[in-house]
């Protein structure tokens, strides 16, 4: 039976991590969070309509989204999956930045709009919706490959 030092074997196993990890592929390089790509504008109305029902992303890229009411009805706007799937850089209200680890709902009282800028890092679709309002037809979906 072979004994082998604890060295030859720590040796091993950095080599096996140093292989997988140069056959893995690189997928992204420099600052995610530059230059994003500006999604459509989703509008929602007091009619109880939705400007879009669904939006393509790709994982490792950077989006901003402007989500707007025209104040004509109170409105929660929610995504839960989607949050749970991407990396949120920042919300912005009236040029207000608001860095948070975890969003629930975007609430309109009024007109008005948010600015989400964000990163998908796992593929799926994920639905969005207005709390209260599906049945009505305020749902879509993020599609992220």
């Amino acid at each position: 039976m072979k004994k082998f030092s604890k060295a030859a074997g720590v040796r091993r196993a950095v080599a096996a991590v140093a292989m997988v990890m140069a056959a893995a592929p690189t997928l992204a390089e420099g600052n995610l969070a530059s230059k994003p790509v500006d999604l459509p504008e989703l509008m929602l109305t007091g009619d109880l309509k939705m400007s879009q029902s669904e939006y393509q992303l790709e994982t490792g890229k950077y989006y901003r989204l402007n989500i707007s009411s025209d104040g004509q009805e109170e409105f929660a706007w929610m995504a839960p999956e989607l949050f749970r799937n991407v990396w949120v850089n920042q919300v912005v209200v009236n040029d207000l930045e608001v860095k948070a680890a975890d969003i629930y709902s975007l609430e309109f009282d009024a007109a008005g709009t948010f600015e989400l800028t964000f990163v998908p890092i796992r593929p799926g679709r994920y639905d969005f919706y207005v709390n209260g309002y599906q049945r009505q037809g305020m749902i879509g979906a993020f599609v992220v490959n």
